[in-house]
């Protein structure tokens, strides 16, 4: 019998909410950053750089503005009243901030949001939920910077400032002319992952029907997905053989909560299209249409249906909120950061250790300071022997020690704080606490991973468990 090898940490399906694969009737993937997965510092260069252009023709100086790969991270909130970025815990307190490329200090990070919670939901705040994001947060921060220093040739505030750069942004991806140097030259801007069709093709024989839901055009769709599936498959076979439907121009979020039109691709080669009504039928490629369509034509609904894709927002909050279908989200940067958490396991530890004797330490010098206040005030239980010299005395020396571990701690809290990022710390954590990304990501999806390739070694087969919740009474 096949000995089977263990998965890597990094290389696993993560559950949320417990995912029975055997009972997916159909499987719904996203295609940028989801099937085909982009070099993020090369994808989001060119994408900071081609904005660049719609801005420089409102006069704005743009000289030495450059894509900083390291100077943000997914999952940060703009706030668009003081320019700011700002990392949250789940609760939505602000843990770390700056203003434009300047990090806040201590002090003025909590005299700035001492009494602020992050609300996704007001219009304050804009949300990091795509990698996507990244080139529009290098490039906010920059311009902050020269706004501030009256660099620009209009007074505006922050607000207005993000919305001019994101449809500039926007204009980018519009005018094609980004996809198309992407596709004139694919070997720089993708990453193949030569397990990614097995995986699919393992899907499409074990009956899971297989469904492309993607907002870029037909042509682009095409280019990208011949890149980087087609070489991988059994002779004979193309990208188009594994897909029971294929919708492009799909307008995602809008695509899972209402009626559009859809259209039928009648030339797939040109790329023509003529009206469509009616069901999609098997094999066909459309443009537009909706989910609703989707669930009817293919006879399913709601949790007999997974959608994986990479928009936290754009492919799984709206189609979990709006139609109950199963989700999977694709984090490819945790698998960095698991890696790393795997490489500091032995830091890691003896933080813990050093963390329960500064919990002791402290119940201690509580406990004493509560003798004191006893002892001086006449009243309460005091230790016998302990008279106020001698607590004092121990006072001091428990506060010493404290002082001894806080300088042991220091450090590989500092080093814990950096892993994934040495600005903004881990995409999941802010502190000791879960970031506000990673309570969307335990609302909103019910798997997650880092590559679509991860469910080759889950099977089709799998039943997924969600892990135990935890809470702070549990025992350690």
């Amino acid at each position: 019998m096949q000995a089977f090898q263990p998965v890597p940490p990094q290389r696993r399906v993560w559950c949320n909410r417990t995912l029975n694969l055997r009972a997916i009737r159909a499987v719904g993937y996203d295609m940028d950053y989801t099937l085909v997965h982009y070099r993020t510092e090369a994808w989001e260069r060119a994408a900071f750089e081609s904005a660049l252009q719609p801005l420089a023709l409102r006069g704005w100086p743009l000289q030495e503005l450059t894509f900083d790969p390291e100077g943000v991270i997914q999952g940060l909130a703009f706030d668009l009243e003081l320019g700011n970025l700002v990392k949250a815990t789940r609760f939505g307190y602000v843990i770390q901030a700056q203003h434009g490329t300047r990090p806040l200090s201590f002090e003025a990070q909590r005299e700035t949001y001492s009494g602020t919670i992050v609300d996704l939901g007001e219009p304050r705040w804009e949300f990091m939920n795509t990698l996507f994001s990244l080139s529009e947060a290098s490039l906010f921060a920059q311009l902050v910077d020269r706004l501030d220093a009256g660099a620009l040739p209009e007074k505006i505030a922050y607000r207005d400032l993000h919305r001019i750069l994101r449809a500039a942004l926007d204009e980018a991806h519009s005018l094609g002319e980004l996809k198309s140097q992407i596709a004139s030259d694919p070997e720089r801007f993708v990453e193949l992952d030569p397990e990614l069709p097995l995986t699919l093709l393992d899907q499409k024989r074990a009956g899971k029907r297989l469904l492309l839901v993607t907002n870029s055009d037909w042509s682009y769709t095409c280019s990208m997905m011949a890149y980087t599936v087609d070489r991988y498959l059994p002779s004979g076979m193309r990208w188009r053989d594994l897909f029971d439907l294929v919708i492009v121009e799909a307008r995602k979020p809008g695509f899972f909560s209402g009626r559009h039109a859809v259209y039928r691709l009648v030339d797939e080669q040109r790329g023509l299209l003529e009206p469509h009504r009616g069901a999609l039928e098997p094999g066909g490629a459309y443009a537009g249409g909706d989910a609703l369509l989707v669930e009817s034509s293919l006879g399913l609904s709601g949790a007999q249906i997974l959608y994986v894709g990479d928009h936290l927002f754009g492919d799984v909050h709206v189609s979990k909120d709006m139609l109950r279908w199963r989700t999977g989200l694709i984090l490819r940067e945790i698998e960095t950061e698991i890696r790393a958490l795997e490489e500091a396991r032995g830091a890691e530890a003896e933080l813990t250790a050093l963390m329960v004797q500064k919990t002791e330490l402290d119940n201690r010098i509580a406990q004493l300071r509560l003798a004191r206040q006893r002892a001086q005030q006449g009243y309460g239980p005091t230790p016998p022997t302990a008279g106020p010299d001698a607590l004092e005395a121990a006072i001091k020396g428990a506060a010493d020690e404290s002082l001894a571990l806080d300088a042991r701690i220091a450090p590989l809290a500092r080093a814990f704080a950096s892993l994934g990022n040495p600005g903004w710390g881990p995409l999941m954590r802010a502190g000791s606490d879960k970031s506000l990304f990673a309570r969307q990501v335990e609302r909103y999806a019910d798997i997650y991973t880092s590559r679509v390739s991860n469910f080759l070694a889950a099977t089709p087969f799998a039943y997924l468990r969600a892990a135990r919740g935890s809470l702070p009474h549990d025992p350690s």
